[in-house]
């Protein structure tokens, strides 16, 4: 659980730089998944309220929502998973982050769990 992420209880972590974060699912989230055979997010160009649904993760066995973290602008999409979408299994805080944000609020980051915070919530 590399510790200078921030994460949520929905097992997804934040990586912010400026006004923009970056956002993908836990090595925990997909280890409970299984093999990920499709990410998608339709939301692109659109700005949603933290907690809405911003996307969807198929694995083999389920399909999953996707939350977002933060109040923003979605601004990008890791398009090579739609060609890899196991790189969320293999690299999920590498190269299988999900979307990019740019952020309306920045105070509610200070939501959002510390790493220790997220070891805890998962048992660790």
């Amino acid at each position: 659980i590399p510790s200078e992420l921030k994460y949520t209880k929905d097992h997804e972590w934040v990586k912010i730089d400026g006004d923009v974060a970056t956002v993908g699912i836990t090595d925990f989230a997909q280890g409970e998944l299984g093999d990920i055979v499709y990410v998608e997010v339709e939301t692109l160009d659109e700005t949603l309220d933290k907690d809405e649904v911003f996307g969807t993760v198929e694995a083999v066995k389920t399909v999953s929502d996707l939350f977002l973290p933060l109040t923003g602008e979605i601004i990008e999409f890791n398009e090579s998973l739609e060609d890899e979408p196991e790189k969320v299994n293999t690299d999920p805080y590498g190269d299988g982050w999900m979307i990019k944000i740019k952020i309306s609020d920045a105070s509610q980051a200070e939501e959002l769990m510390s790493d220790a915070d997220y070891k805890d919530l998962i048992g660790g």
